[in-house]
C-alpha cells in the first residue's frame, strides 16, 4: 500500500474536501494506492499577495512536517503556489510535489510556450512567483483572466454555463492571439472545467492536480525523492512550536473565518 497525504491550503469541511478529491476521478490508479486530503488547521483566505504567501508557507508545512512518521510515502500540495514544498523536503526524506513547477515544467515538454488560465487577475502574484524561480517569464507567454470570483471552498459547481465558456474563450484567445501552444488550468480549484476543454482546443490544457498525483506516483515508482543538497535539514527544528502555533490560529479562525481586523 503506498499512502499520498494531500494537502488542502483552505481550512474547510469534509463536504468541501471531496470536491477537492474528486481530482481523482480523471485517474487510473494502479491497485493499492490510497490518497488522503488534509486541510490545513489555518491558512490565508486566498492567495493575491505576499502576507497570503507567508501564511501559506506556515500552514502547509505544519499540516505536513511529520507525513513521514505517520507513514505517508509521498506528499502533494493542492495548490499552484507550491506554497510550503520546500520547508516540507527540510524536513522529509519522502518526495514533496506541487502542482505549479510540475504543470510548467510539463508544458515545456508539450509544447515551446504556454499560457496560464486563471478565474481573476488578482491571482498573478501567484504565478509571477513560481516563473520567477524558474526562469520561464519567456516561455509563459500571457496569463487569461476571465475575472470571475474564485470560490475556494465550493469550486466551480454550479457555475459551469457561465465559468465555463468563458474559459474556453479565454483559452482561444491564449491560443490565437499570444500563441500559446500549451494551456495550464491556473488552479486546482478548477479542475472541475478540465473535462469541458480539453475536446474543444487544439493544444493540451494541464490538469494541475491530477499531474501532481501522478509525478508523486512516478517518483515512487523510481524510488526518487528530492535531493538533501538542495534542500539541507534545519539545524534546530521548531516543528512543536509551529504545531502550537497553528493551533492557537486553528481558534482564532473558528471565531473570526474571513479573517476581518
Amino acid at each position: 500500500m503506498k499512502k499520498i497525504l494531500v494537502i488542502v491550503p483552505f481550512a474547510m469541511s469534509e463536504d468541501n474536501r471531496q470536491l477537492r478529491r474528486q481530482q481523482l476521478d480523471s485517474l487510473s490508479l494502479p491497485p493499492g494506492v490510497h490518497f488522503e486530503y488534509r486541510s490545513v488547521k489555518a491558512g490565508p483566505v486566498n492567495y493575491a499577495s505576499h502576507h497570503d504567501f507567508v501564511l501559506a508557507d506556515v500552514s502547509i508545512f505544519e499540516a505536513g512536517c511529520r507525513a513521514e512518521q505517520e507513514g505517508f510515502d509521498a506528499v502533494c500540495i493542492d495548490t499552484m503556489s507550491d506554497s510550503g514544498a520546500a520547508a516540507l523536503r527540510s524536513v522529509l526524506r519522502i518526495p514533496v510535489v506541487g502542482p505549479g513547477k510540475v504543470s510548467m515544467l510539463s508544458a515545456l515538454m508539450l509544447g515551446d510556450r504556454f499560457s496560464i488560465l486563471t478565474m481573476a487577475s488578482r491571482w498573478k502574484p501567484l504565478y509571477k512567483k513560481a516563473l520567477d524561480e524558474l526562469g520561464l517569464h519567456r516561455q509563459c507567454v500571457s496569463v487569461r483572466a476571465i475575472e470571475m470570483p474564485a470560490d475556494n471552498q465550493g469550486l466551480l459547481g454550479g457555475k459551469e454555463e457561465l465559468v465555463f465558456p468563458l474559459l474556453e474563450q479565454a483559452a482561444l484567445r491564449a491560443i490565437e492571439e499570444d500563441g500559446a501552444q500549451v494551456l495550464i488550468l491556473g488552479s486546482t480549484t478548477m479542475h472541475q472545467a478540465h473535462a469541458y476543454l480539453q475536446p474543444r482546443l487544439p493544444v493540451p490544457i494541464i490538469n494541475p492536480g491530477p499531474l501532481s498525483y501522478q509525478t508523486a506516483l512516478g517518483l515512487l515508482g523510481l524510488g526518487l525523492s528530492h535531493s538533501a543538497r538542495a534542500y539541507p535539514p534545519p539545524m534546530h527544528p521548531r516543528i512543536a512550536m509551529l504545531q502550537a502555533m497553528l493551533t492557537a490560529a486553528q481558534n482564532q479562525v473558528i471565531q473570526n473565518p474571513q479573517g476581518t481586523p
